[in-house]
């Protein structure tokens, strides 16, 4: 036999552990804050509206309480913690709302991590890991806007009704409401995991959650907070086939900061209104999730089944969706690596990637827009093939086990 050696022992262990992982995820872009002029880093993001935004308290000006604001309480208000900690300047603000949604996206590798280990086994769950690690995607956008926490909520939410933690995932729905209002898709998941009556009593959770936190902006600023909250829903189409059909190719932007003292235009869209309704688009999708959530779970694992309805309902969710915004990739991409194999969920994710980079920034950054057609109808084939793989994935008839031939031994021939 031959001899142990102690430091390959040591090596293994460290190179095949998720330790490594998040060490060299953690310090490869600690180094590039460091090394990269901050400015150059945020090019195409919107650190740099953060900042304005924040720096609007100077004058004494705060989200909804002296303006509205698209998004809910949590990020704006971190934000204005975070250019405070800053010093009030923009490149040491930039560094520091980077660390701190770094520390976000760290979060967000653990959870997916421990999210593939409980479905697949430790050593998938490192190759999960890994390919997470070495992604671009995750990289632009954490330095481009604030979903990373949005990804984290979800995730969160998952871990939590996957390990049958009641309280965490009351906690995680409802503040990943209050960052974004797009993890409330997630009660379809608890619909079908645990049934129509846990739904409901997470979704008034959720609202409770909800109305503790918006209650003294609604009691200090009733006008704004009730602005902020209709300026979602009163955005034109944007980036999507309803854009094409609105005849609308720009952005989904809200139009200048000075507007938002305005409550009156938070409810007025900015481009073409929708020529076919939003209710009843809305209609005609919901029927069709209803219908996919009724399905029976034919997947060997409860848990794979929640995590790739979650993966459908966001994928149909895109499909209704009047706007596309490209940084939902953020929470798109570790949900593809957990519903596919690791080859077939890294192809969508490079082919969504390279569809929505030629769109932005290379498009719409150099006024190309009526290049818009060709992105927008091969993201949304994407999406629909997406669907379609998803939809498969969930009602497949589960293999079952052949009994195993039973061998009946033969007589010796004695002649």
């Amino acid at each position: 036999m031959a001899p142990s050696n102690p430091e390959r022992s040591s090596y293994a262990s460290l190179g095949t552990g998720f330790s490594l992982v998040l060490i060299l995820f953690f310090t490869s872009r600690l180094m590039m804050l460091m090394a990269f002029p901050p400015e150059n880093l945020i090019f195409y993001g919107d650190y740099q509206h953060y900042f304005n935004l924040a720096d609007m308290t100077r004058r004494g000006f705060y989200p909804y309480l002296h303006y509205w604001y698209e998004f809910p309480p949590i990020f704006p208000y971190l934000n204005i913690a975070v250019y405070t900690l800053a010093g009030q300047q923009l490149k040491n603000y930039i560094l520091f709302l980077a660390f701190v949604l770094l520390l976000v996206e760290c979060g967000n590798l653990y959870l997916l991590y421990k999210l593939a280990f409980s479905l697949y086994g430790r050593t998938p769950a490192l190759t999960i890991a890994w390919i997470y690690t070495t992604l671009f995607i995750p990289i632009f956008f954490w330095l481009g806007n604030f979903d990373a926490l949005t990804t984290f909520f979800i995730l969160l939410a998952l871990y939590a009704l996957i390990s049958s933690k009641s309280k965490l995932l009351a906690l995680a729905l409802g503040l990943g409401t209050m960052v974004k209002y797009l993890p409330i898709i997630l009660l379809a998941t608890i619909w079908r995991a645990r049934g129509f009556k846990s739904a409901c009593l997470y979704g008034a959770a959720t609202l409770l959650t909800s109305l503790i936190i918006f209650s003294p902006f609604l009691l200090r600023s009733p006008a704004f907070t009730l602005a902020s909250l209709r300026a979602q829903g009163s955005k034109s189409s944007y980036e999507t086939i309803w854009a094409l059909v609105d005849g609308n190719t720009t952005t989904g932007n809200f139009g200048p900061l000075a507007d938002h003292f305005d409550t009156a235009k938070a409810g007025i869209p900015l481009n073409n209104p929708a020529r076919i309704p939003t209710w009843l688009t809305l209609i005609l999708f919901g029927a069709l999730g209803l219908f996919i959530l009724t399905r029976p779970r034919s997947s060997a694992s409860p848990d794979l089944d929640s995590i790739r309805f979650t993966t459908l309902t966001f994928t149909i969710f895109f499909l209704w969706s009047p706007g596309w915004s490209p940084q939902w990739q953020t929470f798109l991409t570790p949900l593809l690596l957990l519903s596919f194999p690791a080859s077939r969920a890294v192809l969508f994710i490079i082919a969504l990637g390279f569809i929505n980079f030629l769109e932005w920034p290379v498009i719409l950054s150099r006024g190309l827009n009526s290049l818009l057609p060709i992105t927008i109808t091969a993201r949304t084939l994407l999406f629909v093939l997406l669907a379609v793989e998803l939809y498969r994935l969930l009602t497949q008839p589960v293999p079952q086990p052949q009994p195993k031939p039973v061998s009946i031994p033969t007589p010796a021939n004695r002649d």
